[in-house]
């Protein structure tokens, strides 16, 4: 009745955000991965949006949570009912043909946290689930032939988890991922605010400071913000003024750690890949990938071009919606495999 592309759909199920893609539509649903539930009862009050905005501001019956951390899902109920209320909206007719959905997964999570995306799910109305590696969703997402007999090398930093990736003939030759990103990101500019001025800030204002004067290398010119927080010392409200060096200096450690990565990643890549690595670059994807002259130090410190996706935010989703596309693509490779193994 509605065609069969209507209920095929990619879920990039991301710690800070959930986006749904439905082929010949495109992007549909961005949407904050918060709910605000009733104490006790567990009945749901908002999700998304306008769930996030009550985030840290909600009365005593009344709690605000993020069902996913580190890119995994830390409250298997909460997240069904949000899957729920978001599939449903990007897809109001679901109901009659209930959905096929792709979703993007850390490769780092584990078979019982795996299932527990799966089970949410269906829960959730799905007829059935497939579940990838983000950086192969985000690498599909970004336009990357990766079915070339060549070396391709993605880099996914998401919310919870970053995922570095070589892929070549369709398969993941070598892949790195650590429960780090974004909100590590928060916590860090969080903590030296702490340290370093005695004013204790919420995660939003952090989150304001790393978009708004963020910064992985040094730049010509130092931006101020005001912020304001509670003083550690008085317990009163108080106001302060912060630069772009020191966020940089607050995100040196979790940025340091990424980079490491990559160089690792580099170095268990096999010799013909990796020169076509140096030659393709170093394709960058997810919300972290936007920290100011973060693909220049990369660029810096592995000597390899780094490209910054075109739209590095919805790559993993992208992927995940295409992934029946191209999943045609993969089987005729493994099919020559077989072939030419007898």
């Amino acid at each position: 009745m509605f065609g069969r592309s209507s209920s095929d759909i990619g879920i990039d199920l991301g710690t800070c955000n959930t986006l749904i893609f439905i082929r010949g539509k495109g992007i549909v649903l961005n949407e904050p991965s918060v709910v605000a539930v009733e104490r006790g009862t567990k009945k749901v009050v908002a999700v998304g949006a306008d769930a996030k905005r009550m985030l840290w501001k909600t009365p005593e019956d009344i709690i605000a949570i993020r069902p996913l951390r580190d890119g995994v899902i830390a409250d298997l109920e909460s997240t069904e009912k949000m899957m729920r209320f978001f599939i449903s909206k990007a897809l109001p007719r679901y109901h009659f043909i209930k959905p096929r959905m792709v979703i993007g997964i850390p490769s780092c999570i584990t078979e019982v946290e795996r299932r527990a995306v799966e089970e949410s799910a269906y829960k959730a109305g799905a007829r059935e689930v497939i579940v990838i590696e983000e950086s192969r969703a985000a690498a599909i997402g970004a336009g990357i032939p990766i079915f070339e007999p060549a070396g391709h090398m993605i880099c996914d930093i998401g919310g919870g988890t970053t995922e570095i990736s070589v892929i070549s003939l369709g398969g993941m030759v070598v892949t790195n991922a650590i429960r780090l990103g974004g909100d590590e990101f928060n916590e860090a500019i969080m903590k030296h605010v702490r340290s370093v001025h005695n004013l204790t800030i919420g995660e939003q204002t952090a989150e304001r400071l790393k978009i708004e004067i963020g910064n992985a290398s040094p730049d010509k010119t130092i931006e101020k913000v005001e912020i304001r927080g509670t003083d550690n010392i008085t317990g009163l409200p108080r106001r302060l003024e912060i630069d772009s060096v020191e966020v940089r200096d607050a995100l040196h450690d979790p940025i340091t750690q990424i980079v490491e990565e990559i160089k690792a990643t580099l170095g268990k890549t096999p010799p013909e890949l990796a020169a076509d690595i140096v030659e393709r670059g170093i394709v960058m994807t997810g919300g972290g990938s936007l920290l100011k002259g973060l693909d220049k130090l990369i660029g810096k410190e592995t000597g390899v071009p780094v490209i910054l996706a075109e739209s590095p935010l919805d790559c993993v989703a992208l992927g995940a919606g295409k992934y029946f596309e191209y999943a045609k693509g993969f089987d005729n490779t493994r099919s020559i495999y077989d072939n030419l193994n007898g």
